[in-house]
């Protein structure tokens, strides 16, 4: 099932840790419908400006979230939120790019210089975070 032109319902979805530990990572027709919104107004203009984007982590059920350690009310678990990179692309210009590229988005993170979270909200907040360790704890910090 395709969420938009270019982003499946599987690429929104696909989890080893789920597949591994047997967890079920279906979504509601309701996080389907969010997952639209996130790729219509976020990912698939991104890949109008910077090409392939590789989603690294979607849709969380609340089950497969609290497996890996998610945030208590992380956005993955409503179909609002994707972690994402673009081959060839460095995560900074990443981020860089989407945050002066005009795009709505909720939150925004540079996440360790391993990846870039991105979130789509109806009333997007157009919050821009670095999330960095400090002493072993996660720190977010603006963007």
């Amino acid at each position: 099932m395709n969420l938009s032109q270019h982003f499946s319902l599987a690429e929104l979805t696909r989890s080893q840790t789920a597949v591994r530990r047997g967890i079920d990572n279906t979504p509601t027709p309701q996080v389907i419908h969010r997952l639209t919104l996130l790729c219509t107004n976020v990912l698939e203009p991104i890949r109008q400006g910077c090409g392939v984007v590789a989603v690294t982590s979607g849709y969380r059920s609340p089950v497969l979230n609290r497996a890996i350690g998610g945030a208590n009310g992380s956005q993955h678990t409503t179909g609002d939120a994707a972690d994402i990179n673009v081959p060839g692309m460095t995560i900074e210009d990443l981020f860089q790019w989407i945050k002066a590229s005009g795009i709505k988005y909720d939150q925004l993170i540079q996440e360790f210089d391993q990846w870039v979270h991105v979130s789509y909200s109806d009333k997007p907040r157009g919050q821009c975070l670095r999330a960095v360790k400090q002493e072993g704890k996660t720190i977010y910090m603006p963007g």
